[in-house]
């Protein structure tokens, strides 16, 4: 029998704090990272691994409100001035201070129109970054922006040492480049092609984290099944999932493993990349969308560690504006309706070319999805085809024109960097650098919504893009998943939540 999807409301924060010291864990990241340049990191494995080295100005906490980080104040003098008062005593590892020119140099240098950083859509509106004193950073917007200062607890927010940024040139976050970071972990060595090594800071700055970890090793084990023995064999201590992986209930019932289920920005899509084809049609994305069981797809093939969605932003996006977003949830958002998806088609008419679905070489479920997406696709007449990306270069997909050449859509589990619904629509703005198949229905409504600052006011917008989306779906929404995570029954502490991508999720382990 097949498990029951997951309750939303049973979703954890956190797993309970260790409370031994502890000389090792060993930790799998589900591929070795591309850069640790964290305006280079927009991924899991990169961002896993800055969590607990690179800190941000602002901290997403494990229940998902922000509290200061490197910044110990913010003020907003007027909608689009932010002012930074940057936190006394802090030091890069080298031991040299965290100054307001380090905090100036990490937004500044990913401002601007040709600005190389992953996140460089937080940073469209920014004028300048200024030192305005001792311990202080002003940033002035060309216009109000409702993300920038939100933007500031990802890892789009994360200072770095200017000196060895600059020194380092194009080698700053490779296994050549000098890495200078605040955080709680600092990099000892990068074996390339087998693991990294991080060793516990003395003196760091927040003493309300116990840091009961000495050193940290993080391997770099791609295939599931391989990283699933390693879990259940105590090779390794721990893995965030953001898929179930193959192999998922022999975690559950193992004693040798505690498995929990944390709240979540990530949602599981097939995302339109093509202006052309038959993808760039609306009846046929509906028509696909209308015959996907997405209840029996969180049951069967996400083995219960997922929950149906019609929509992209759930509930643990809504935060304080809940009322909104709770009434504008559509019950039947998601609902199957064969006979209809049959006459979009039917209305359509003749295919030139099939649809060539991306999906990614090592993971089960997007091998699994697709074959039943592609056979129900069958039933109503669409053809689908599947494309085999390897782990190691999907993430080109992301940020590589070249890469999805050839390709209607593929299969990705999304996510926002902040627990606002915006961050998440505001894709299909024109200027958005992750706009692929050019969707622009919303671009007006969007663009009103990034520009209001009243929380209340732009959630009302949000929500009108919100049903736009809904009425083309220029992204399938299949599934909400909620941040997976495996310790070693002997561990715990670890953040259980979606957090763990810009929160130290270490620095709370320890022995039981």
């Amino acid at each position: 029998m097949p498990p029951t999807p997951l309750d939303p409301a049973s979703l954890l924060s956190t797993t309970p704090a260790g409370s031994k010291d502890v000389d090792l864990v060993r930790w799998n990241l589900p591929y070795e990272p591309m850069s640790l340049d964290p305006m280079k990191s927009f991924n899991y494995a990169e961002n896993t691994a800055l969590a607990n080295m690179c800190e941000s100005l602002m901290r997403l906490n494990p229940d998902l409100s922000m509290s200061p980080g490197l910044a110990e104040k913010v003020e907003f003098p007027d909608d689009t001035t932010i002012v930074y008062t940057v936190r006394d005593g802090v030091k890069f590892w080298d031991g040299k201070d965290l100054t307001a020119e380090d905090v100036a140099y990490s937004i500044g240098r990913q401002a601007g129109p040709e600005s190389p950083s992953y996140f460089s859509d937080y940073f469209l509106n920014v004028d300048s970054a200024t030192v305005t004193g001792e311990r202080e950073v002003t940033v002035k917007l060309a216009r109000p922006d409702a993300l920038f200062a939100q933007g500031m607890a990802s890892a789009a927010g994360a200072i770095v040492q200017k000196k060895a940024t600059e020194a380092s040139g194009s080698e700053f976050g490779t296994p050549q480049g000098n890495l200078q970071c605040t955080g709680p972990y600092q990099l000892d060595e990068w074996n390339s092609g087998k693991s990294m090594e991080l060793s516990r800071v003395d003196g760091y700055w927040d003493d309300s984290l116990p840091l009961h970890v000495e050193k940290l090793s993080l391997s770099f084990i791609a295939d599931e099944s391989t990283a699933v023995n390693a879990l259940r064999s105590g090779s390794v201590d721990g893995q965030f999932f953001y898929l179930p992986p193959a192999g998922m209930s022999q975690m559950t019932g193992s004693e040798a493993v505690d498995v929990a289920y944390g709240k979540s920005l990530v949602f599981f899509t097939l995302r339109g990349t093509s202006a052309e084809g038959p993808f760039a049609d609306p009846r046929i994305r509906k028509a696909l969308s209308l015959v996907m069981d997405r209840d029996a797809m969180s049951r069967v093939i996400l083995q219960g560690s997922a929950i149906g969605a019609g929509t992209m932003a759930g509930p643990d996006y809504w935060g304080d504006q809940a009322e909104i977003f709770e009434q504008a949830a559509d019950p039947h958002a998601g609902d199957m309706d064969v006979e209809q998806a049959k006459a979009l088609v039917a209305d359509y008419g003749k295919f030139d070319k099939p649809v060539v679905i991306a999906l990614q070489g090592s993971s089960a479920v997007h091998e699994q999805l697709a074959n039943v997406i592609q056979a129900a696709a069958k039933t109503i007449g669409i053809p689908v085809e599947t494309q085999v990306i390897p782990v190691e270069q999907f993430g080109n997909l992301y940020f590589d024109e070249n890469a999805r050449k050839g390709l209607d859509a593929f299969f990705t589990s999304y996510y926002g960097n902040v627990p606002d619904p915006l961050d998440v629509y505001q894709v299909f703005r024109k200027s958005n650098s992750s706009n692929f198949s050019g969707w622009d229905a919303a671009d007006g409504i969007l663009n009103q919504a990034m520009s209001t600052v009243d929380a209340r006011e732009r959630a009302e917008l949000t929500v009108k893009a919100q049903q736009l989306v809904q009425e083309q779906q220029p992204w399938i929404t299949i599934s909400y998943l909620p941040n997976i995570v495996v310790q070693n029954s002997k561990i715990s502490g670890a953040t259980a939540s979606f957090a763990y991508l810009y929160y130290p999720w270490a620095a709370t382990i320890g022995g039981k």
